[in-house]
């Protein structure tokens, strides 16, 4: 069985395959049941979540991830998402790799985003404005560099030594980024506005928004968390990764449904329904786009698989 670790599935997971992967995973004969979520009690802590993801494609492989998000890591200097992915054989159910499931996690939630993005986004898109400077924040600043002409990068975080930090390291990566301390002006200079934090309130104001924004949505991955508010909502056109997901676990939808502020019918499409061309995306120009991504089983077994295959090969070479 292939043992690949953190640096071995970064290795693995170029970002222009890994997005073309996931694309071609939407696309596909693809079964992902309802994953487990689970709430774990801490004592004395945050409560811990832990996820069982199972996907496979009839005949050729199947795998589940196994996953630990604890939000207190962080004061033990420790990821806060630790786990492990298990693909195996989809003809004879042979295991043949156990994957590092926190780098898969992060490369492969950062390549679907950028793949909405290639749908949604300005295809002149030159500022992007991260919020966060966790695990992801470079993650998907790459990422979105990769699907569009990204120049300019900014970084806000809630502590600004963190922001100076991620800022440094995507300059260190080649990307000109710089923190700011100034969320309302950033958000308001930007196309593509990306936020991966762990938020029970909404940090980006629609009013804030200008005409032709992309808002990603990446954190805020259980009911009562939340990355937007309501104007942001009421302002854009709202696509998400998938709507059983989205629906039943993503606090910037789950709750402007509930208060009545969004109809479901005004999601406009799942990213299936992007990749698949059963809708085009953007519309005009000036549009606002909101992305709501909670994760799906289906991108973890695409990047699973390309990390198997890739590595498989360079093997043998």
């Amino acid at each position: 069985m292939l043992v690949l670790n953190e640096a071995d599935t970064r290795a693995a997971l170029s970002w222009a395959p890994l997005i073309a992967a996931i694309d071609t995973m939407f696309a596909a004969d693809c079964v992902t049941p309802v994953r487990h979520h689970h709430t774990v009690e801490v004592p004395g802590e945050a409560a811990a979540t832990m996820l069982l993801m199972p996907a496979w494609v009839p005949g050729a492989y199947m795998g589940v991830k196994i996953l630990n998000l604890f939000p207190d890591n962080q004061r033990r200097a420790l990821p806060t998402i630790i786990g492990t992915y298990l693909l195996s054989s989809g003809t004879t159910g042979e295991m043949l790799a156990m994957v590092d499931g926190g780098e898969l996690t992060a490369r492969r939630t950062a390549a679907t985003s950028a793949l909405a993005a290639r749908y949604l986004a300005h295809e002149d898109a030159q500022s992007m404005l991260m919020v966060g400077a966790g695990r992801l924040a470079l993650n998907l600043m790459q990422a979105h560099a990769t699907v569009r002409p990204l120049e300019r990068f900014a970084v806000w975080a809630r502590d600004p030594d963190k922001a100076e930090a991620c800022a440094a390291a995507a300059r260190a990566l080649g990307l000109d980024a710089t923190a700011t301390a100034d969320l309302a002006a950033a958000a308001g200079d930007a196309d593509i506005i990306s936020c991966a934090t762990l938020s029970n309130t909404a940090l980006i104001q629609g009013e804030w928004l200008r005409p032709g924004t992309h808002l990603d949505l990446v954190g805020a991955f259980k009911p009562d968390m939340r990355e937007s508010d309501d104007a942001c909502i009421r302002r854009a056109s709202v696509f998400v990764d998938t709507r059983a997901g989205a629906l039943k676990e993503g606090g910037d939808i789950v709750q402007p449904l509930r208060s009545g502020v969004l109809d479901e019918d005004r999601i406009l499409a799942e990213l299936a329904d992007l990749v698949g061309g059963h809708h085009g995306g953007r519309s005009r120009p000036d549009e606002i786009t909101l992305f709501k991504s909670v994760g799906a089983a289906l991108e973890d077994l695409a990047g699973a698989i390309l990390a198997y295959e890739q590595t498989s090969r360079e093997t043998v070479a």
